[in-house]
């Protein structure tokens, strides 16, 4: 992925965009990742106004938009849903035909619900909105309950911070998992929330700091390797197993169990990254127990194979060799979770 188009119409959600500029737009080659030819896009070119209050000066036509690998739908205000621009939704139309990356953010997903390419998916969209785009678009199956859906190149996204973690996401398999965590870091913002995490969290700040959970999940983190179980989380943190599922669950918007997985797969692909470990021993230091079933999660996860990650994403770069196989740095662990 090399060239990346973001469209933005009248009455754009400017924080939604400055997702997109942020994610694909900024200089961060003195920090070894690669920079994409990113432009801003738009109909009819000149002033843009945003839900704001301001404009924004748009110079770029949609053309550039049909010779990209990526295009980002910025949200569409309620009032366009039905009268959505038919240069726009050509776009669109296009990219999924030719096989590039469609991804929305937030009420963007109408936009792609209005050209048709979301018929028979699953998507999502900001979870106020959901009911009317299941009442629009009957065709979709549309999720409410999570931050962001792949469907081959199609990525859906909830508001505001889910866009964020969809864009991470995309960073993710097309730069590797280092590369992705790197530029997390420089956002300083958590390098992975699964997309089937709930887009709300019920309590994202424990109200006492003793009760927090994060002790608990710094522990799992240093102990991937075993076999943990919610029995045993449950006595760490000195609460009933009922009551520790049910306050994690309420915390991170995930199960222990999905949490852990998450992380799990993500050692593994750093470990792939960084190390030439063979598989068997990344699948101990990973918590698989076997290369079997590392091979299993990792391909329902991430739809490609060990082996196959590792050939495109290996790194023999001195400064990023590291003593993979410990556990992740406290800069590269999960921070809370936000809404």
């Amino acid at each position: 992925m090399k060239t990346v188009a973001c469209i933005v119409t009248e009455g754009f959600a400017p924080f939604e965009f400055g997702v997109a500029c942020e994610a694909f737009g900024l200089d961060r080659s003195d920090d070894g990742i690669p920079n994409f030819d990113f432009r801003i896009v738009t109909p009819d070119p000149g002033a843009v106004s945003s839900k704001m209050g301001f404009s924004i000066n748009v110079e770029n036509d949609l053309s550039f938009a049909y010779e990209a690998d990526l295009v980002v739908v910025s949200p569409t205000p309620r009032q366009y849903w039905s009268r959505i621009d038919e240069r726009v939704l050509d776009v669109v139309r296009d990219a999924v035909a030719r096989d590039a990356w469609v991804l929305s953010v937030c009420s963007g997903s109408f936009v792609l619900a209005a050209a048709g390419v979301l018929d028979g998916l699953r998507a999502t969209t900001h979870w106020m909105y959901a009911k009317a785009m299941a009442e629009m678009y009957p065709k979709i199956e549309v999720d409410p309950d999570v931050l962001y859906v792949q469907d081959g190149h199609i990525i859906t996204s909830a508001g505001t911070a889910a866009g964020l973690d969809a864009c991470l996401h995309l960073l993710r398999q097309e730069l590797g998992a280092e590369m992705a965590n790197r530029i997390a870091r420089r956002m300083v913002v958590p390098p992975q929330r699964d997309g089937g995490q709930a887009q709300f969290i019920v309590k994202p700040l424990p109200e006492v700091q003793s009760l927090s959970l994060a002790p608990v999940t710094d522990w799992m983190l240093e102990n991937l390797r075993l076999d943990l179980t919610v029995d045993q989380l449950a006595a760490k943190a000195h609460m009933s197993p009922r009551t520790f599922a049910r306050r994690f669950k309420a915390d991170y918007g995930a199960t222990p169990a999905a949490w852990l997985a998450r992380q799990r797969i993500i050692h593994a692909q750093r470990l792939l990254e960084q190390t030439d470990l063979g598989l068997d021993r990344i699948a101990y230091e990973s918590g698989f127990g076997s290369a079997a079933v590392l091979r299993q999660n990792f391909s329902r996860v991430l739809g490609i194979t060990p082996t196959a990650y590792r050939a495109r994403f290996c790194c023999t770069r001195d400064d990023m060799k590291t003593d993979a196989a410990a556990p992740a740095s406290v800069a590269e662990k999960e921070l809370e979770p936000v809404a």
